[in-house]
């Protein structure tokens, strides 16, 4: 199984990006997918989640600003982050369980500055 996220970058404050990341591999199913960041000294939160019937939750943090979303068919978990912030500035992963182990992509820059 691997991952493969893109859509990382620098925006300024108030900007949008689109994050969207990618699992191939002998994938049948996946159950929840998620976005994750860690920020530099701080450790890795989970940012926005989705079930595979579609439930969501997100951080406080970014309600209201990100939504996540995915399509089982293409196997790929975006995130849409809105109204970006200084401090959403971080190193972004996504993640997927698959018969209840973890898969990590490798990170992508998201930089939010003026």
């Amino acid at each position: 199984v691997q991952l493969q996220a893109s859509g990382g970058g620098l925006v300024q404050p108030g900007g949008s990006l689109r994050l969207s990341c990618a699992a191939s591999g002998r994938i049948f199913s996946i159950n929840a997918m998620g976005w994750y960041r860690q920020a530099p000294g701080k450790q890795r939160e989970l940012v926005a989640g989705i079930t595979s019937g579609g439930s969501t939750n997100y951080a406080d943090s970014v309600k209201g600003r990100f939504t996540i979303s995915r399509d089982n068919t293409k196997k790929t978990v975006d995130l849409q982050m809105n109204s970006l912030k200084p401090e959403d500035t971080a190193v972004y992963y996504c993640k997927i369980i698959v018969y209840g182990m973890d898969y990590w992509g490798k990170g992508t820059q998201v930089t939010v500055s003026s």
